[in-house]
């Protein structure tokens, strides 16, 4: 089993970086898809403990695992609330965000506040503005979100005409407050923090801080030294020969491929660190099993570790791949070891 090492310090000081942007508001965080890859648990109580008091996931069965939560903390759910999970949703210490009329009918019955998103512009989810106002009449509506659609790019003119709609709704809605700004949103200024924002891959090491530096990287893997062996200059390494020596060669194949999250992109790309030496990738990343070039490194044995660095952003460029998604690929079959 590859370890998956994850820095509870990087993790606490990229939210308070956006915390600290956004004050007078208060600073949530995103943990669907278990934590960004990362552990939803884990995550929680770091950022609860640091100060942080909402937490977003995206479906109810992700609701459970996290319990029992920390005294003031709410958890929402962003995909509201089906007929079908009403029941255990109204059992659950957790608040749909109400986005249909449907879904507003439905928690209506149940008395408790709810959240709700409005679509501003987005066209994906959220009431639209002409329908909300009735939808919600009569629902304790918590918060009152919008999302950006092109927050990542400053200049789009999207982001003011959102912005626009989302104040124009909001007056038109009582909410305990307004949330509308992701990560990339909070960079956009006080104007689109309102009174909540909801930062995600910001938090595990990608995209942006407020400042425009790159986020502390939280995540990195190491994995065991399964063979070692010399090959002459001239020989391949790994499916469809793609490495091949040019110099006698030392190879360690690591415990370590794509089933884990180690994507299959970073063939020939990414590398390992031994003692410190950068030690590159020799052949492509298969399901199971990742090779690396160990020749210039201190002398290895079967069985040791190496580590492979995981930033974010940077396996991103290499891969071909979004830092989302590879933070989420990461999979269950690693030891997750906070420090």
């Amino acid at each position: 089993m590859a370890r998956l090492h994850l820095s509870a310090a990087a993790l606490v000081a990229n939210w308070q970086d956006f915390a600290a942007a956004v004050g007078p508001a208060a600073c949530g965080a995103a943990i669907k898809a278990d934590g960004y890859g990362l552990g939803a648990r884990d995550v929680l109580v770091r950022l609860a403990a640091a100060g942080c008091r909402q937490f977003y996931v995206a479906h109810w069965h992700e609701v459970p695992p996290l319990l029992p939560l920390p005294a003031g903390v709410t958890v929402s759910v962003l995909h509201g609330v089906t007929a079908a999970e009403l029941p255990a949703a109204a059992a659950l210490p957790a608040r749909p965000v109400l986005m249909t009329p449907g879904q507003a009918m439905l928690w209506r019955q149940t008395g408790r506040p709810a959240e709700a998103m409005v679509d501003t512009g987005m066209h994906r989810l959220g009431l639209p503005p002409q329908e909300a106002v009735a939808a919600l009449a009569g629902i304790d509506i918590a918060v009152l979100h919008g999302h950006l659609a092109c927050a990542d790019d400053p200049a789009h003119p999207m982001n003011e005409a959102q912005r626009a709609a989302f104040v124009e709704i909001a007056a038109q809605i009582p909410a305990g407050a307004r949330a509308f700004a992701n990560s990339a949103g909070v960079a956009l200024g006080p104007d689109y923090h309102f009174d909540l924002v909801r930062p995600g891959i910001g938090l595990f090491g990608g995209g942006w801080l407020p400042d425009g530096r790159r986020p502390r990287n939280v995540a990195s893997l190491s994995a065991r030294i399964l063979q070692l062996r010399d090959i002459p200059a001239g020989a391949s390494v790994g499916y469809a020969a793609t490495f091949v020596a040019t110099r006698p060669s030392r190879i360690a194949t690591l415990a370590l491929g794509y089933a884990d999250g180690y994507a299959r992109g970073l063939s020939g790309g990414g590398w390992a660190l031994a003692d410190g030496v950068r030690c590159p990738a020799a052949g492509r990343v298969s399901m199971d099993l990742v090779s690396f070039d160990v020749t210039d490194a201190p002398a290895l044995a079967e069985g040791d570790w190496l580590s492979v660095p995981f930033h974010i952003e940077t396996m991103a460029a290499l891969s071909g791949r979004t830092s989302y998604e590879l933070l989420v690929a990461l999979g269950q079959r690693f030891d997750r070891i906070w420090a």
